[in-house]
């Protein structure tokens, strides 16, 4: 039998279709997802349920005239199917094929790169009022979830929207999750809120036809009166009070509803809020019964939903953080567990369930995050505030002026630090070593392994002296016994020879250091390695012996050459030494497994002695 799905290669074959078939096209929309996603991993459960969504829209509107903007990507995998790239989807996230985000440079319909949340209605406002000035009739839509609104951003412009005249629709996709169970206040009022044909339906008949802006805002302050008194939402109507119309809720699921809405409200003019309850992982159980695991599932049977998961591999380094926060806490009462949104990733499940009283989720609120970390600091607390490095770019201020400047006792604990593998440009932690190592006061930690995230971690507690921040990747630790090594304090700012050499110098940083250590193996006694796990403050005294032994140095790290440790001994050396860096170019890396990344930064153990021998 033939599928719906194969006779569409673009949105404008969607047309034709009656209501019967698109609701056949929704189902082999999310088959097609689980089959790929099986063997190629991906944020399947977040697509799922956005399926009838992104179908309704590319019904209704005209891509890619109309633009759509996805807060996150996470959502985007029908829209990614249906724009051209089918066939293509079936290399999803793999090197050369389709990226796991909408991306400008990959398709025409791709209005603008997501990857980090709560940037979709500021884009798209940004469009809108672009269309405005040119005098185009292009409609400007974001389809947010109710996880990514919780984002500073995504208020920002909110407000701004709110204060337009823009033409833009925003579709909150709400499904109670942003990648755990979503929390905080506009998600308690968005579960509560209701909605009513009888208010809309006498709204919309006088809203057009009001020209005068002080009446306009008189009557919207007696139409939400009106409004409290036929659907009594709790707490009032956020979205109206700043000045957006809002519908709904309505059944996001729900192919006839989703397209009835849509065409009514594209005949509507103005900031709109289109508000759409729908289930994460809809339509494949597995998916629907836990949908923050199978928000990034890993390879699994697509029949049964049986996870395959790896054995024999070495304990994570988020495993690792969030068994020695437990330790931690355990023995002093100061210690607190602060992420935004990302507990389950970082490792902080079990924190969450021995600490209640000492966990904060506070959603996708990076800024929050660091901010809130430095009122507990500030109050004799010892938080431990664990974000990804790509997403702690979005606190950078709230790091300097809230934390180091008043040099406050914050651990700052940056995962997924360096290449992450298949999430791609958006996600990678290459800059983190770079931007945080010109803070005054700040000190700047990269464990080589689990052993010395644990004892990085206990040193930090012990620390007095204000920030401290620790960054490791993303997976496997090297293959250490931490568990059994005792707690100890590691002297501040100073490195390790970890072996002896005559001509050449390999500093390292970071899980580097140990395959500097299987390269540097092969050149006898020529090559020589240093442990520098701290880059603040630099350990310059190691720096001064080095310069008087070797004739070369190499430097290895999984981040920014510009800025991180190359930039740091390039600065201290000045033109005295040669230094020769090995990281990250002055390029965004694409979306490839992380064992194929560093080969090609030449970050691993083959690319080290590639160096090695090269100097030599």
């Amino acid at each position: 039998m033939d599928r719906i799905l194969d006779s569409i290669n673009l949105p404008s074959d969607l047309k034709s279709l009656s209501m019967d078939q698109l609701r056949e096209l929704c189902s082999e929309l999310r088959r097609y997802m689980v089959e790929v996603c099986s063997d190629h991993p991906g944020h399947l459960a977040s697509s799922l349920g956005a399926v009838e969504l992104i179908v309704g829209l590319h019904y209704v509107y005209d891509a890619p005239k109309d633009k759509f903007i996805f807060d996150v990507g996470h959502q985007a995998y029908a829209h990614k199917i249906l724009t051209g790239r089918k066939d293509a989807f079936r290399k999803l996230r793999t090197k050369d094929g389709v990226s796991g985000f909408p991306k400008m440079s990959e398709s025409e319909y791709d209005a603008f790169g997501v990857g980090h949340a709560s940037n979709s209605i500021s884009a798209a406002l940004g469009y809108a009022e672009a269309f405005a000035i040119q005098g185009s009739d292009a409609r400007s839509v974001a389809l947010i979830g109710d996880g990514a609104l919780t984002g500073g951003l995504a208020f920002e412009a909110l407000n701004n929207a709110g204060a337009s005249k823009a033409d833009i629709l925003v579709i909150l996709n709400d499904n109670n999750q942003s990648i755990d169970k979503a929390i905080g206040g506009l998600h308690q009022h968005l579960f509560r809120i209701t909605s009513s044909s009888r208010y809309n339906k006498f709204k919309n008949k006088v809203w057009n036809k009001l020209g005068d802006r002080g009446f306009r805002r008189f009557l919207q302050t007696w139409l939400r009166s009106l409004k409290s008194w036929i659907v009594k939402p709790v707490g009032g109507d956020v979205f109206e009070s700043l000045g957006l119309r809002y519908f709904g809720p309505i059944d996001g699921n729900d192919i006839e509803q989703v397209v009835s809405s849509l065409r009514k409200l594209k005949s509507i003019h103005g900031p709109l809020v289109l508000h759409c309850i729908t289930a994460k992982g809809n339509g494949y159980a597995p998916a629907e019964g836990d949908p923050g695991v199978w928000h990034a599932p890993g390879k699994f049977d697509p029949e049964t939903g049986e996870r395959i998961i790896s054995k024999g591999q070495p304990d994570r380094f988020q495993d690792i953080f969030g068994e020695v926060l437990c330790e931690l806490a355990r023995g002093d009462g100061r210690v607190i567990g602060v992420t935004p949104a990302m507990a389950s990733g970082c490792g902080m499940k079990a924190f969450a369930r021995e600490f209640p009283d000492r966990f904060f989720d506070v959603g996708i609120e990076e800024e929050h995050a660091v901010t809130f970390s430095a009122g507990l600091a500030a109050a004799g607390m010892r938080p431990f505030c664990n974000i990804y490095s790509s997403f702690s770019q979005r606190a950078y201020d709230q790091v300097i002026h809230d934390v180091a400047l008043q040099n406050l006792p914050v651990v700052l604990c940056l995962d997924r630090a360096g290449v992450v593998g298949e999430d791609g440009a958006t996600h990678h932690g290459m800059f983190d070593l770079a931007a945080f190592r010109p803070v005054p006061g700040c000190v700047l930690a990269a464990p080589a392994d689990g052993t010395e995230l644990k004892q990085l971690m206990y040193s930090a507690l012990r620390y007095e002296g204000g920030p401290y921040i620790i960054r490791y990747p993303r997976g496997g630790a090297h293959d250490t016994p931490w568990r059994e090594e005792p707690y100890r304090e590691l002297p501040l700012g100073k490195a390790d020879e970890l072996r002896a050499g005559k001509k050449v110098a390999v500093i390292a940083a970071g899980p580097a250091v140990h395959s500097a250590l299987q390269a540097a193996g092969q050149f006898g006694e020529n090559v020589g390695v240093y442990n520098f796990r701290f880059l603040k403050p630099l350990d310059t005294e190691m720096l001064d012996s080095i310069s008087s032994r070797y004739s070369k140095v190499i430097t290895v790290e999984d981040g920014s050459l510009k800025g991180g440790l190359y930039g740091a001994v390039c600065e201290y050396y000045a033109g005295k030494m040669p230094v020769v860096g090995i990281g990250a170019p002055d390029a965004f890396i694409g979306h490839d497994t992380q064992a194929a990344q560093r080969h090609e930064l030449g970050i691993d153990s083959e690319g080290i002695a590639r160096k090695i021998s090269e100097i030599l």
